[in-house]
């Protein structure tokens, strides 16, 4: 009986944790300046793109953000490096064009904040201050509004924004 529970146990452990996984397959669909779907072996992958924030599509640059995600992604045969989910079930990824780190790209065109919250990442940090610096993108606005701000505005208090609860909040993987 033991055996029994421990084979139970690790996979019920083996299905609720699934192992991250690299793949590649092509854009078939841009849903905003940070979200994709990836073509993978017949099945449509969302992806959220890791350490970085677009702005929504009603705001200001959100158009314009999604237009750069497309013309750089779409029906183009991408590399996604997983990093997790995040709490809508959207596989997180960085993904890459070949030799080009798209999801740095966005923010050094000014087309995305890097995630102050996940990053754990001072390249994009630095590549950000530079668009800043350039008055790039949205950055040729004296005070863009940050896309979180915009959310959070939008909806309302409705969400629980305590204990790192916000609505792009991500699970990454260690």
């Amino acid at each position: 009986m033991p055996l029994l529970c421990a084979a139970l146990l690790a996979i019920a452990l083996a299905v609720s944790h699934p192992a991250h996984a690299d793949f590649t397959g092509r854009v078939v669909r841009v849903s905003d300046g940070d979200t994709l779907d990836v073509l993978v072996k017949g099945r449509a992958v969302r992806v959220r793109l890791a350490r970085i924030d677009a702005p929504e599509k009603k705001q200001a640059f959100g158009w314009q953000a999604h237009q750069t995600l497309y013309s750089l992604t779409f029906h183009k045969n991408v590399l996604v490096i997983e990093a997790g989910h995040d709490h809508y079930g959207r596989t997180v990824g960085t993904i890459y064009l070949g030799r080009i780190n798209v999801n740095q790209e966005l923010v050094r065109r000014g087309m995305a904040w890097a995630d102050r919250y996940h990053s754990g990442n001072p390249a994009l940090l630095h590549i950000e201050a530079e668009a800043r610096r350039q008055k790039r993108g949205l950055w040729a606005n004296p005070s863009p509004e940050p896309p979180w701000n915009f959310r959070k505005r939008k909806n309302g208090d409705r969400r629980n924004w305590k204990n790192g609860n916000r609505p792009n909040a991500v699970h990454l993987a260690k």
